[in-house]
């Protein structure tokens, strides 16, 4: 027994001796359930005097005497029982009594009403399921050191009904984006987690090592590549929900391990994108919270279409002051940098101060739901180049309460473009940017087949589900965020 063990523990440590003199088994196995608390509630009418079976986590005890109110919490929500001496019997109350906050328990009883009005189980019988040997806290929500509930989620989950609600709606929207894609002739697809060469984004991969093969592979930073081979292989509609890896830091927008959406449409362009974000993304909203306005950090903001269209080029020029197109080259943009003191590696190259200026001065005024067209081809190396611009790309970002929320391009599917794309990005991690594009050969073979026009979409998923259930960091819709180990 460890050294540190609270004195509640040592007592419930014996209470599960105890129970198991009594010949009780405290961690009980199936136990048959008829009805959650959330029905009994809703269904008072029809099982007004019925007999219920319920199971669920005990939350509260409240003794008077000779009969026990108690509060029971399972997924839907709180029954109170009601337990009396004379209907269990004095050996079944007593154990009852004997029982700890935080105990598993099912109960069989019939539904009636108290003088007050609260709908209740009389308990006829119970079981015990599982012995809780920590005690609750007593205060959890407001802690101040919010990485313990993090750490602990499990607590979280049990003392919080509100976090619960968060990650139920993100199952709901995960389920939600599935059934529109779904409806639309879109087929989903898995591709590979670990990859020979990590491509798709500009992002700093985890490395791990194959031993049978004896080579290092990646855990991938994006899904773009295989699933633009499976538009190469005929299958015109794909999406993935899945898995991406990126060697970063951690901030309340940020977790290494996160989950994106990402679909291609052969014969669509990004204008198509566009119509398919805003839709799917107002319409996923009004499906789970039966509304496309949401409440987000103070915001209102409607997600109805359409949605504001806006150059990139005009956004920076009006929020940040400079004018994108008048930058010749890296020491120009070195030399902004300094200037506006947004020095750092990353902005002595001009696709390094456009990303700066991005996110220092034009995210923090999109609030209503924004596109920002036509990236420049220097931070868009897999995107097609616009026919009447081609310093430009057919390539937008949504933002939304001032976050990016989605990245979407008319995929470039010129191989000759594409290889010598890939090679200035060789040429950039050279001169140290790593998270700069690996060469992808594989891909530029397969592109050598014939790739069709295509449109593709990003979104990443926490922060969508961050935005529709008003959270304020990513860690609070992610069930277990990557956390240091405890000293």
């Amino acid at each position: 027994m460890a050294d540190d063990i609270s004195e509640q523990e040592v007592i419930r440590r014996a209470k599960l001796a105890k129970l198991r003199e009594m010949g009780i088994d405290p961690y009980g196995g199936r136990f048959e359930v008829t009805h959650n608390a959330k029905q009994i509630v809703d269904d008072y009418g029809r099982l007004e005097g019925s007999l219920v079976t319920v199971a669920g986590r005990l939350m509260a005890v409240r003794v008077h005497g000779k009969a026990t109110f108690a509060d029971l919490r399972d997924l839907s929500g709180r029954i109170q029982l009601y337990v009396k001496r004379d209907v269990v019997g004095a050996e079944l109350y007593d154990l009852f009594l004997f029982l700890d906050v935080g105990d598993i328990l099912g109960v069989t009883g019939k539904v009636f009403k108290t003088h007050k009005g609260e709908v209740t189980v009389a308990v006829d019988d119970f079981k015990l399921l599982s012995k809780s040997l920590k005690p609750l806290p007593e205060k959890w929500h407001g802690l101040k050191d919010v990485e313990l509930r993090y750490r602990e989620r499990y607590v979280d989950l049990i003392m919080n009904p509100e976090v619960r609600d968060v990650f139920i709606s993100r199952s709901k929207i995960i389920s939600a984006i599935r059934a529109y894609l779904d409806a639309r002739g879109f087929i989903e697809v898995e591709t590979p987690t670990m990859h020979v060469v990590a491509g798709g984004a500009a992002a700093r991969p985890f490395i791990t090592h194959h031993n049978a093969l004896d080579m290092d592979l990646y855990l991938r930073i994006a899904l773009e590549l295989y699933l633009k081979r499976l538009i190469v292989g005929g299958l015109e509609r794909v999406y993935e929900i899945g898995r991406n890896f990126r060697n970063e830091g951690i901030s309340t927008k940020h977790n290494p391990e996160f989950t994106m959406l990402e679909l291609y449409q052969a014969y669509a362009d990004y204008t198509d994108m566009m119509r398919l974000t805003e839709d799917m993304i107002s319409s996923v909203c009004e499906k789970v919270f039966g509304t496309r306005t949401i409440q987000y950090q103070g915001h209102e903001i409607d997600l109805t279409p359409p949605w504001r269209r806006l150059s990139l080029l005009d956004a920076v020029k009006e929020y940040a002051g400079i004018d994108y197109r008048s930058v010749r080259d890296d020491k120009d943009a070195a030399e902004i940098a300094e200037k506006l003191g947004l020095k750092s590696d990353k902005t002595t190259t001009k696709a390094g101060l456009l990303d700066k200026l991005i996110d220092a001065y034009v995210e923090p005024n999109l609030i209503a739901p924004t596109f920002l067209l036509d990236y420049p081809v220097e931070v868009s190396p897999l995107a097609k180049r616009k026919s009447d611009d081609p310093s430009l790309t057919y390539r937008f970002e949504a933002f939304i309460a001032g976050r990016e929320t989605a990245n979407a391009f008319s995929e470039l599917n010129d191989p000759i473009d594409q290889r010598e794309r890939f090679l200035q990005q060789v040429e950039e991690r050279k001169k140290g940017d790593e998270e700069a594009h690996m060469m992808d050969d594989d891909y530029v073979n397969a592109l050598e087949y014939g790739m069709p026009p295509t449109g593709g979409l990003g979104i990443g998923i926490d922060r969508l589900v961050m935005l529709l259930t008003n959270q304020p960091s990513i860690r609070d819709v992610i069930l277990f965020p990557l956390m240091r180990p405890r000293d």
